[in-house]
């Protein structure tokens, strides 16, 4: 189990560990969960080692691994030490990984946790993209370009190795209350500012579906793609409404240099892929999720996403009657521009 120092590597690991069916439950990442997580884990063990490094191999190797799940993949350049660091990590810590798989004969399953975010955001976009639709126009850089590579990456692998189960989990943005994304920190903003002209359409998924599908593809065979995401869809305009937050369209031109300024600010880690995503936003078919890998989520997207309002304890930066009067003062302003 590759990030454990993260929610939800940490939290699967500690999953996996209370299962008495598994036998032994290895969690690796470059930094040590904190003390709260490494007592939760129980009786998973830490193993403080760098993907990147060949040395995994020995790792995977030694301890006889049958069942790896890659949850390490890092979408915030401020995060992981710049760009640079965070595509080394991504890709070049996958491949390495992959190679160290494709060694052990023991290795019988790979499970990769990758992203929604492979078929981009953009104005031709189809109304649900499907498992086996390609973005109209290919991610450029970021998180997003590494997900896509990755994927490559262990299509590779399952052609070189066809006796391992590769299962590959597109997961929609998380929330929850206790999970920590660029969303969630750009929902709690007492202002959250969203492009002019433009209202899209949102998925999320609850932090518990997203453990117990990460559970149910380490401990059970499901080869193949799958997107993961909750029922249902909000507007982001709603989502805004919904958390109590006040909102400011910014014109087309200024998006570039108000996500700057709150990038540098270090309020809340924007990249160009994010922008586009509140831009024309991303809505998947999970069709598959259900008919094949057998997994209904529990929560919406309405009720992810007001779970998560409720526990981060997010109250009203205004009253509704102020909201509603300062949304029309700018509904006005729009139209006075258009």
């Amino acid at each position: 189990m590759t990030g454990v120092s993260r929610f939800l590597g940490g939290n699967l690991a500690a999953r996996l560990a209370a299962n008495p069916a598994i036998d032994r439950v290895l969690g690796v990442d470059t930094v040590p969960p904190s003390r709260d997580m490494l007592r939760r884990m129980g009786r998973a063990e830490f193993v403080r080692a760098d993907i990147r490094n060949p040395l995994i191999a020995k790792v995977i190797s030694g301890a006889g691994v049958d069942t790896v799940v890659h949850a390490a993949l890092s979408a915030g350049p401020g995060s992981s030490g710049g760009r640079t660091a965070m595509k080394e990590m991504n890709v070049i810590g996958t491949m390495q990984l992959l190679a160290a798989c494709q060694k052990s004969e023991r290795v019988r399953r790979v499970v990769l946790k990758s992203t929604t975010a492979v078929y981009g955001s953009g104005s031709r976009d189809p109304a649900l993209f499907d498992e086996s639709m390609t973005p109209k126009d290919l991610p450029t850089g970021g998180y997003a370009k590494d997900a896509a590579e990755i994927e490559g990456y262990l299509r590779g692998f399952a052609r070189r190795r066809p006796d391992v189960t590769t299962t590959v989990l597109r997961f929609c943005n998380y929330v929850g209350p206790r999970i920590e994304t660029v969303l969630t920190r750009y929902f709690a903003l007492p202002v959250v500012p969203t492009i002019l002209g433009f209202d899209p359409r949102l998925q999320f998924l609850h932090e518990e579906d997203a453990l117990a599908v990460l559970e149910r593809g380490a401990v059970e065979e499901h080869p193949g793609v799958y997107n993961v995401a909750a029922d249902g869809v909000l507007m982001l305009s709603q989502a805004v409404r919904r958390a109590g937050r006040v909102q400011v369209t910014v014109p087309a031109p200024l998006v570039g240099p108000v996500g700057r300024f709150l990038r540098g600010a270090r309020v809340v880690d924007y990249s160009p892929e994010q922008m586009r995503f509140l831009n024309f936003g991303r809505v998947v078919d999970t069709t598959r999720l259900k008919e094949r890998f057998g997994f209904h989520p529990r929560w919406t997207t309405v009720q992810a996403f007001d779970d998560y309002v409720r526990g981060r304890a997010l109250r009203p930066v205004l009253g509704a009657e102020r909201i509603q009067a300062a949304e029309r003062t700018v509904l006005q302003a729009a139209r006075m521009l258009h």
